[in-house]
């Protein structure tokens, strides 16, 4: 560090700075995209659990009947 001149290191922490603040909208960006994709997910599955409820409602031929079917293959009876 001897022979290094002040205005050197504040010129050098500038720099780092500056590039820092062109870089964080970029992460910010790609951190919303990931957000989307996690939110996505979910919503996905959430979607094929109704559509395959719904199918096996109707499937069985009714509520009740769903609901008789269902007792029977937990139970074995």
């Amino acid at each position: 560090m001897k022979g290094m001149i002040p205005e050197t290191k504040v010129q050098v922490k500038k720099r780092s700075t500056q590039l820092t603040a062109i870089n964080a909208p970029a992460k910010v960006e790609v951190s919303r995209g990931v957000m989307i994709g996690i939110g996505a997910v979910p919503t996905l599955i959430g979607i094929w659990a109704a559509a395959c409820f719904f199918g096996g409602l109707i499937a069985s031929g009714g509520p009740i009947a769903l609901v008789k079917s269902w007792f029977s293959a937990f139970t074995g009876m």
